[in-house]
């Protein structure tokens, strides 16, 4: 009786696929003792003992219970425990009979529960002859002892990954990153084909087949996994012939793949136009990074794309450290960037296009000459630095000092040209006063007109870099200060009239002039802006013009089609 116990499955249309019921009793919440209903088809759970943690398995994991089987009067039909050899089987691939891949699954690791399932979920009308009558309401006394996981990587039976061994932390590689592995393929026989102590390569650009950089997007640092690989994600219909120390691998075969990810190195873009790379070496400290205008020490060596050393810094035993402050263009705009994103200790490797290094001009450097357009690389160690004060550790003098001095950065960063800089400035100026609840009468107007100021200045910014929706924007925070100020108003028309929004910009302008009858600018702007309404007047003309001219010929056709043809002669050509 023990040895066919194998939980068959119940042949009848409820195999076909679980009713998984939705809600809260899907998997209820128990104390000891509790028993409450699974789902909506009669299974019930009683827990006997609790178990660890939050996890449970999912479907597809191979799980090992241990349990014992009875009927309602207590006669028992069937015992691991009794044959001191746990029951292993993968959860919810119908192996097991439907109560239990619908119980278990609720199940954490050394939980003991009482499950009592209905026939419909059991053995059915049919029963299991000799132990199991028909129509039969089963008890199991189920113990999950452990569960390997086991995941379908691509949710789409291609590619199955089962965890030997846990990684640490949550961290994934990205497509980007550099991953170290060990790994050794095989055949389903057995036969090896490919096998690594130790080898690198990009995510992205993956190693030996498709499986490999597919697998390790889902592993934590130190993980260990045996994949089960079918042809799509390994080599297809043609296989592969055997090359070097690789073995052939056969048309459509599966393999079986045991990887383990040693470690990363993550690749980061610091620019969104994917010109400045950064790929860190070692990882740093706690969470903390440089703001704008830390003072940061580096250790540092730079070298062009043929290895020649232009600057080395902090490396030799009493060198001196390499010393900025950030964003202040002390240095090149690609090493500012990429330091803004680095941790105390942080060793990282950059590489810096030329438009964000020494762009189309050659470069004197203390250890060699840059030639133009150079894309340069950096060896970077950030051994510590000093952040600039922010506004939470001020009061608030020294806000009001601080946002001052910002403005009167981004004023000279305005003149010379630099609005992306400038714009940044107004916007930190700002940030210093923006909650202004706790200060005096007397420091919230002195906030006021600074926040008028910084606003108006950011808007101009704006203006010039084409960001016309943002200069809107800042200038409706100042109306809404002021509702008078005339330069908010006209900067305002100015967005309106690029976004094309000319009722608008006429409102702001004639409001402005009601204001300023005599302002200068804004009536220039004016005289722009109807300069513009003609433009789009002209336009309209034209695009009504033809669409009537085509709406007339389209009922010149049809009422031609629709009137009695006279016969006319055939044209003669009179040169024939």
């Amino acid at each position: 009786m023990d040895e066919d116990f194998e939980m068959p499955v119940v042949e009848d249309p409820m195999n076909e696929d679980f009713d998984f019921a939705g809600g809260d009793n899907d998997n209820p919440i128990l104390k000891v003792g509790e028993e409450k209903e699974i789902g909506k088809q009669g299974l019930k759970k009683k827990l006997l003992k609790e178990g660890e943690g939050w996890d449970t398995p999912e479907a597809g994991d191979e799980v090992q219970v241990h349990y014992t089987g009875t009927l309602l009067d207590g006669t028992k039909f069937d015992s691991s425990r009794d044959r001191g050899t746990p029951f292993n089987f993968t959860l919810g691939q119908g192996q097991v009979i439907k109560g239990w891949d619908q119980g278990i699954k609720t199940m954490k690791k050394g939980e003991n529960a009482l499950f009592t399932i209905p026939p419909e979920l059991a053995y059915g009308e049919s029963g299991s002859p000799p132990t199991i009558p028909p129509n039969a309401t089963l008890q199991f006394d189920v113990e999950l002892l452990s569960w390997t996981s086991v995941k379908d990587i691509c949710k789409d039976g291609g590619l199955f990954k089962k965890i030997l061994k846990e990684g640490e932390k949550w961290e994934n590689p990205k497509d980007p990153d550099e991953v170290l592995v060990k790994y050794e393929a095989c055949l389903d026989d057995g036969t090896l084909v490919s096998k690594s102590d130790g080898v690198e390569f990009t995510v992205k650009e993956g190693h030996f087949c498709p499986a490999l950089s597919k697998a390790v997007k889902t592993m934590k640092k130190g993980e260990k996994v045996i994949l089960t690989v079918k042809p799509q994600y390994g080599f297809g219909e043609k296989g592969k012939p055997a090359h070097g120390g690789e073995g052939a691998v056969p048309p459509n075969a599966t393999l079986q793949i045991t990887l383990e990810l040693v470690s990363w190195k993550t690749v980061s873009e610091v620019t969104d136009d994917k010109k400045v790379i950064k790929k860190i070496l070692k990882e740093g400290e706690g969470y903390e990074r440089p703001n704008e205008a830390a003072i940061v020490k580096l250790k540092l060596i730079g070298k062009l794309k043929d290895g020649t050393v232009f600057l080395k810094k902090g490396h030799d035993d009493e060198g001196e450290l390499f010393e900025f402050k950030t964003d202040e263009e002390q240095v090149i705009d690609g090493l500012d960037r990429a330091v803004l994103t680095m941790k105390k200790g942080e060793v990282a490797s950059l590489i810096i296009a030329p438009e964000y290094a020494f762009g189309s001009s050659e470069s004197q450097q203390e250890l060699a000459v840059i030639p133009p357009n150079s894309t340069v690389y950096y060896e970077v160690e950030l051994v510590s630095f000093e952040k600039d004060k922010e506004s939470w550790d001020m009061n608030t003098p020294e806000k009001i000092e601080a946002a001052g001095k910002k403005k009167e950065e981004g004023n000279a960063l305005f003149k010379a040209g630099k609005y992306a800089r400038a714009s940044k400035r107004y916007e930190k100026a700002i940030k210093f006063i923006e909650y202004d609840s706790s200060f005096s009468e007397e420091e919230k107007k002195s906030a006021k007109a600074l926040k008028v100021a910084c606003n108006l200045n950011n808007a101009a910014c704006k203006l010039k870099l084409k960001d016309y929706k943002q200069a809107e924007k800042l200038c409706t925070k100042v109306l809404e200060l002021e509702g008078t100020n005339v330069k908010a108003l006209y900067r305002r028309a100015q967005a309106y009239i690029q976004l094309a929004d000319l009722d608008l910009a006429e409102f702001d302008i004639k409001k402005a002039l009601e204001i300023d009858p005599n302002n200068r600018d804004v009536k220039l702007e004016y005289k722009t802006l109807k300069e513009k309404q003609k433009e789009y007047n002209k336009k309209d003309a034209k695009f009504y013009g033809n669409m009537f001219s085509k709406m007339n010929k389209l009922e010149s056709l049809d009422s031609n089609k629709s009137a009695p043809k006279d016969a006319q002669p055939m044209s003669i050509d009179s040169k024939a």
